[in-house]
């Protein structure tokens, strides 16, 4: 079982109509190559621009951090925002 520093993570475009979740070890880096990747119609972030980051959790293990993943992704749009809402009320772009 892997230890270490992972986040699981929800980003937004500008406009924050479309969510995104993710999983990293380095989310400085990441949310990096999600600004850097913005337009690209190759990934799903990059087609809608999305790079701004609502949300996180930490995990110290990878398979915690997995299965938080899939949990969120599979969580209705509604549940989601909720989610930003309880641990960012105002929708602000946070900083890692």
């Amino acid at each position: 079982m892997l230890k270490g520093n992972y986040f699981v993570y929800i980003i937004t475009n500008p406009g924050k109509r479309v969510l995104y979740t993710g999983l990293t070890n380095d989310l400085a880096t990441r949310l990096q190559q999600h600004y850097a990747n913005r337009g690209k119609r190759d990934t799903f972030a990059g087609r809608y621009y999305c790079y701004r980051l609502l949300y996180y959790e930490r995990f110290s293990d990878v398979q915690q951090a997995i299965e938080r993943e899939k949990e969120i992704k599979d969580l209705s749009r509604q549940k989601k925002e909720d989610l930003i809402s309880a641990f960012n009320p105002q929708w602000k772009f946070l900083l890692p």
